[in-house]
């Protein structure tokens, strides 16, 4: 999963960042309104975070003109604002959520998972055929078989299953898992996926990654085997 942050204070984005990377997310960041609206504008994230009060474009106006492209993508504005006012205010400008400062991460952390649960149906695990994936434990089962995964290995199989029935191509897994920008060599992906088939199979979960030749993966519940 992607997130963007926007915050200009130098030490809580660092912060959210290191920690919201230890639970498996990409994230990128941006400390003033302009360039965090031009990175939402041109990149396609699950999850925004948003401060209220940044240099240059307020939160509120980020939120207002990303609202205005169309984009549903999740917004939860960290604030220091707390009055009935302010915050009926930031979710009239298209807010999901806010947060008020100071927080504690778990807490932010729990928010996150409600408004990515939500763009998942509610349901807090995702299955495909017998697998079954809980972001929040990050465990994986097929049947009643524990998959052990690596973070990485986790994070990509999370974004095939959240995408599933749909043709993840190598320039979106690239950037939603590894988090970096480039054309060139993605074969580092062909590596996990070999590595996922034969934990998958291992467990007997088998044939839900496919091969899209020259573009991608999809994950499709009919085994193919």
């Amino acid at each position: 999963m992607r997130l963007l942050i926007i915050e200009d204070e130098p030490g809580i984005a660092g912060f959210l960042k290191e920690g919201l990377e230890e639970e498996y997310f990409a994230v990128d960041t941006a400390s003033d309104g302009k360039s965090g609206l031009d990175l939402a504008m041109t990149n396609e994230y699950d999850l925004l975070i948003i401060d209220w009060m940044l240099p240059g474009l307020s939160g509120i106006e980020v939120c207002r003109q990303v609202r205005k492209s169309g984009n549903a993508v999740p917004v939860i504005l960290l604030t220091a604002r707390d009055t009935l006012e302010d915050v009926v205010f930031g979710l009239d400008n298209g807010a999901n959520d806010y947060i008020k400062k100071p927080f504690e991460f778990e807490e932010l952390l729990a928010r996150i998972r409600v408004q990515l649960r939500s763009r998942s149906d509610g349901e807090d695990s995702l299955k495909a055929g017998e697998l079954t994936l809980n972001p929040v434990t990050h465990q994986a089962f097929c049947d009643r078989n524990e998959i052990v995964l690596t973070p990485k290995e986790f994070s990509l199989l999370e974004y095939l299953m959240r995408n599933k029935g749909k043709v993840c191509t190598r320039s979106r897994i690239i950037e939603h898992v590894w988090d970096i920008h480039f054309d060139s060599d993605t074969s580092v992906i062909d590596v996990y996926i070999t590595f996922l088939r034969k934990k998958l199979e291992a467990a007997g979960c088998r044939g839900l990654i496919q091969t899209i030749r020259g573009v991608g993966y999809i994950i499709r519940e009919q085994d193919t085997q």
